[in-house]
């Protein structure tokens, strides 16, 4: 049977639900791998990455960058009024990139010349049986293969007055700001838009009931993103014991909370919570397929097999680490492992990740807390002020902490805060994968000035505190052995 017998047919050998970065990669690369492929995909092709989560997110942080660097204009010798935000103009040059990134991607366009049969916007889809799904139309296509790619949904507040809660979905559709806003949930969505807000001017309280904001990150992440964000005015509250209730009165909201034994009220013109994203398993009728559930996710194995032999699933709704490229990287496995009757495990460490706010963080591979359960571990934290770079551009604040282990050499984990972080953080995670030990990536020339460079200035007091790099006696004696961008490990041993 051909390619095009099949898809009129509406069997394949491979079906992909979600067609956000895990499903189209899953799709493109079982078609590479000669299956024939339907991708079914309930709203636009994208997801929630291109439509409404990281693309237009990043538009706002760009946005709230200009506004930021319009406050060293008169350190440069620049002369401009202090501009004001028209929040209804950057939602729509939001909207703008929206429709640019899919322009650039053309991805039903693509999929359909690969000959890939693309059922966009079709509504829910659920199965008949572990064989057969029916789509919203009544329509019926079977497989051989299924790869779950359907993502999740912001997480409700199942508290009195939860409706007037917004998720980061109904930022877009405001024409203004409001004048202040608390957000419930300090991970890496919450702290984004505290960032962004209250860079706008909005008056902002971050809450959480996690003993620190970041939580997932590195402590020392953690720590002075608390002071930053407060520095800039943001109120925040972190081990708090619940959120009881949200009463509204006329455009105000009144938030009461439990925190230190006693409970607290904070008026405010809205409330948002980003404080969870389970998977979108409620339309999918999985229990006639048998697939497994664990809480509110797609129980899956390390090859990312769910309990069904022929049925995989890949990205969010697999409750693992939530992220584009993670969800990329599994849909590959998944398809693979399907295809190939391989048996490649999902479990990468070295994956680099941040967020986009003021200042920005990132990291990859282990904390500081998580290494040292697992080795013997050496940490250098070099400061941004240190960097030349960060003096020129005036944006001292950050630092990079890198973790090695001390009988490898190999890097473990790096966290950087400061300006491009999450760029500074891909250079660690090429070493990472290259397996590269601290010494050899001491030996690179980095160009200079830049923030990259602070890598290399990490990894040199490293190798000198493991002693790989001779140096003077008296040298280690110091209590402050600062390492200078121009050194090279010629003048060292001189």
């Amino acid at each position: 049977m051909t390619v095009s017998d099949t898809i009129t047919a509406n069997e394949f050998d491979v079906i992909v639900l979600g067609g956000g970065p895990a499903g189209v990669t899953a799709a493109l690369r079982a078609r590479e791998l000669g299956a024939t492929v339907a991708l079914v995909e309930r709203n636009l092709l994208g997801g929630t990455c291109t439509n409404d989560g990281c693309v237009p997110t990043r538009v706002l942080a760009k946005a709230a960058r200009l506004m930021r660097d319009t406050q060293q204009f008169a350190d440069y010798g620049l002369d401009a009024p202090k501009p004001t935000v028209s929040f209804a103009h950057v939602l729509e040059r939001a909207q703008q990139v929206v429709y640019q990134v899919h322009e650039k991607k053309q991805l039903k366009g693509h999929l359909e010349d690969l000959q890939i049969a693309t059922f966009e916007n079709v509504g829910d889809a659920r199965f008949i049986d572990s064989q057969r799904i029916q789509l919203a139309d009544g329509h019926t296509l079977t497989g051989q293969k299924f790869v779950l790619c359907v993502g999740g949904h912001a997480r409700k507040l199942d508290i009195p007055g939860g409706e007037h809660v917004w998720s980061h979905s109904d930022v877009w559709k405001l024409t203004t700001l409001p004048a202040s806003i608390a957000i419930i949930g300090s991970g890496a969505t919450g702290c984004q838009f505290a960032s962004v807000f209250n860079t706008f001017g909005v008056r902002v309280i971050l809450l959480d009931l996690a003993p620190r904001i970041l939580p997932t990150e590195d402590s020392s992440v953690s720590e002075l993103m608390t002071s930053e964000l407060q520095e800039r005015g943001i109120e925040i509250h972190i081990g708090i014991k619940g959120v009881n209730r949200i009463e509204k009165d006329g455009n105000t909201l009144r938030l009461f909370f439990t925190a230190n034994g006693q409970e607290e009220m904070r008026e405010v013109e809205a409330v948002m919570a980003s404080v969870g994203w389970p998977g979108n398993l409620d339309s999918l009728n999985l229990e006639a397929a048998g697939v497994a559930t664990q809480k509110s996710f797609i129980e899956v194995n390390d090859q990312l097999r769910t309990s069904v032999p022929h049925i995989y699933a890949a990205g969010d709704v697999t409750g693992r680490m939530m992220l584009v490229q993670t969800a990329s990287d599994q849909a590959r496995r998944a398809v693979e492992n399907a295809l190939l009757n391989q048996e490649q495990i999902d479990f990468n460490q070295n994956i680099p990740h941040g967020g986009f706010t003021d200042p920005e963080y990132a990291g990859v591979g282990l904390t500081e807390e998580q290494a040292q359960e697992k080795a013997e571990c050496i940490v250098a934290i070099v400061p941004y002020a240190d960097m030349d770079r960060a003096v020129i551009d005036g944006n001292p604040v950050g630092f990079c902490k890198l973790i090695v282990d001390r009988s490898s050499h190999l890097i473990l984990g790096a966290h950087v805060v400061g300006e491009q972080a999450v760029e500074v953080v891909q250079m660690v995670t090429t070493a990472m994968v290259g397996r590269m030990t601290v010494e050899q990536v001491a030996e690179i020339e980095f160009a200079y000035p830049t923030f990259a460079a602070i890598i290399g200035l990490a990894a040199r007091q490293l190798a000198r505190d493991l002693q790989v790099v001779p140096v003077a006696r008296p040298w280690r004696s110091l209590s402050r052995q600062r390492i200078a961008e121009w050194e090279r490990r010629k003048t060292e041993q001189a």
